[in-house]
C-alpha cells in the first residue's frame, strides 16, 4: 500500500507539522517514508505545502504529482490541487475558510469546519490537527491511538502542556 498525501495552506496553519506527524506516524509503523515541505520566504501567511508519502515499499521519489489524499485548509490550496487529486482519491477540505464545494465528481469530498470547531473548543491554531483526525478517520491509514502516542514522541518536553491539546484536536476531527 502507497499513500501520497499533499498538504496545503498559509503558513502558520500548521501545514508541515501536520505532515511531519503523518509522516513520524508510518515510520513508527515500520512504514518506508518521505516528507517534503515547500514554502514561500516568508514566516506567516505566504503558502506552505507538504508532501507525505506512506509506503510498504521503498519510496523511489518525494515528488507528488498526483496525490490520493489532499487536505486544503483554505481557498487557494483547494482552487491549485482539486484538479490533481487522484481519481478515486479524498480531498479534505476547511469549510470555515473555503465557502465552496469540491467540483469534482470522481474524488470523495470532506468539507469539515476545523477553524470554527478549534475556536469553539478554545483550540486556536489546531484546525490542523483537526483535519488531520478526520481525515484518518475516513482514509483509515492509520487510527487514532497510534497517532495520539506519535505526538507524545513528537512534541518537546519544554512544549509538554501542548500534547494533551493536539491529542484533543485530533479526536474532535476523527469523531466529527
Amino acid at each position: 500500500m502507497t499513500k501520497e498525501i499533499l498538504i496545503s495552506g498559509f503558513g502558520g496553519q500548521g501545514v508541515l507539522f501536520a505532515g511531519k506527524l503523518l509522516a513520524y506516524n508510518g515510520m513508527k509503523k515500520g512504514q518506508e517514508v518521505s516528507w517534503l515541505p515547500s514554502y514561500g520566504p516568508e514566516m506567516r501567511g505566504g503558502t506552505a505545502s507538504c508532501s507525505v508519502i506512506i509506503s510498504d515499499e521503498m519510496v523511489g521519489s518525494p515528488i507528488i504529482m498526483n496525490p490520493d489524499i489532499l487536505i486544503a485548509m483554505n481557498l487557494p490550496s483547494l482552487d491549485r490541487y482539486e484538479k490533481e487529486t487522484r481519481a478515486g482519491g479524498q480531498i479534505f477540505y476547511d469549510s470555515s475558510l473555503i465557502e465552496r464545494s469540491v467540483e469534482r465528481g470522481d474524488v470523495e469530498s470532506f468539507g469539515i469546519p476545523a477553524t470554527k470547531l478549534a475556536n469553539d473548543n478554545n483550540l486556536p491554531g489546531l484546525a490542523n490537527m483537526i483535519m488531520v483526525g478526520h481525515m484518518i478517520a475516513k482514509s483509515g491509514i492509520t487510527d487514532l491511538t497510534e497517532v495520539s502516542d506519535v505526538l507524545t514522541k513528537m512534541i518537546p518536553a519544554k512544549k509538554a502542556n501542548l500534547i494533551e491539546l493536539n491529542q484533543k484536536a485530533i479526536s474532535i476531527g476523527f469523531h466529527y
